[in-house]
């Protein structure tokens, strides 16, 4: 991927990639991962668009955010409103897996004109923020220390693997490459732990309930690319979305776990750009 860029916001720095040129992309990507959750999909889509990929403050970023900055899911969904603005990115499309897919749907709930397409891949959703498997994650989140203790284990790269880590989200593992720099960041700095655990304590599945309650508002086309093999986030939440979301449609890409930009970025790449084709942004 490009080199990294850094953007200052209200709440703090922001490190992102901007690559490519013409109608902007914004790739948001979930909770312990940064931008390089993309990094197979970014060269498959900058050769039609410019492609924004922020490593959001979701616990491997690279600088932390300000002691009292608002880490909360609907903070960051906010910041991340705030970055679109800044960068001048007029109506982008934005797509969303993992809690990545969470934080689209809290901004657009809230701010329905600031986009003109949305992309979900398999996503927290209604009652599902977080899914049952990781809510354990929540729970340590609230002892001092636990998180710290919890993800202690990664360390050791065969038991990345296992589900309550990557193993159910990838079909294929990532490159221990990759999760060696998420768990350097996450270990390396106490601060940047800091605001993954405020992040956790926040979660409140009422978010997700009432941002979906809202969708209807967005009226631009969305798009919903749920794993065949999803094993984490359930099927009936992308039929949901696809309900409430006004001018949507559901598709499922084969081969691929919950990570679609990991397990076949190919496939979830062609059908962001047709889609891009087929409809129209959203109207200022």
């Amino acid at each position: 991927m490009n080199d990294k860029q850094e953007i200052h916001l209200s709440s703090g720095p922001i490190s992102y990639t901007d690559s490519g040129s013409g109608e902007p992309i914004v790739l948001l990507h979930g909770l312990l991962q940064d931008g390089r959750l993309w990094r197979k999909m970014v060269p498959l889509l900058e050769p039609h668009a410019r492609v924004v990929v922020p490593d959001l403050p979701l616990g491997v970023h690279k600088k932390a955010m300000d002691p009292g900055a608002d880490v909360s899911p609907k903070g960051v969904a906010r910041l991340l409103g705030e970055m679109i603005d800044k960068l001048g990115l007029e109506r982008p499309t934005i797509v969303g897996v993992d809690t990545g897919g969470a934080l689209a749907q809290l901004l657009i709930a809230e701010r329905p004109e600031i986009a003109g397409r949305l992309v979900l891949g398999p996503s927290d959703a209604f009652e599902n923020f977080f899914p049952p498997l990781f809510r354990p994650l929540q729970y340590v989140a609230r002892v001092p220390g636990g998180l710290y203790a919890f993800v202690q284990p990664l360390r050791i790269r065969a038991l990345r693997n296992l589900p309550i880590a990557f193993g159910w989200l990838t079909k294929r593992g990532f490159p221990p490459e990759v999760t060696d720099t998420w768990l350097n960041a996450f270990f390396g700095d106490k601060a940047v732990r800091r605001d993954a655990v405020r992040f956790l304590r926040a979660i409140d599945s009422g978010d997700t309930l009432d941002a979906a309650a809202r969708l209807s508002s967005f009226h631009g086309p969305a798009l919903i690319a749920w794993a065949e093999e999803e094993k984490v986030f359930p099927r009936g939440d992308a039929e949901r979305l696809a309900k409430v979301l006004p001018n949507s449609r559901l598709e499922f890409v084969p081969d691929s776990y919950t990570f679609l930009p990991e397990d076949n970025p190919e496939a979830f790449a062609k059908l962001i750009l047709e889609f891009m084709r087929e409809g129209a942004p959203a109207a200022a």
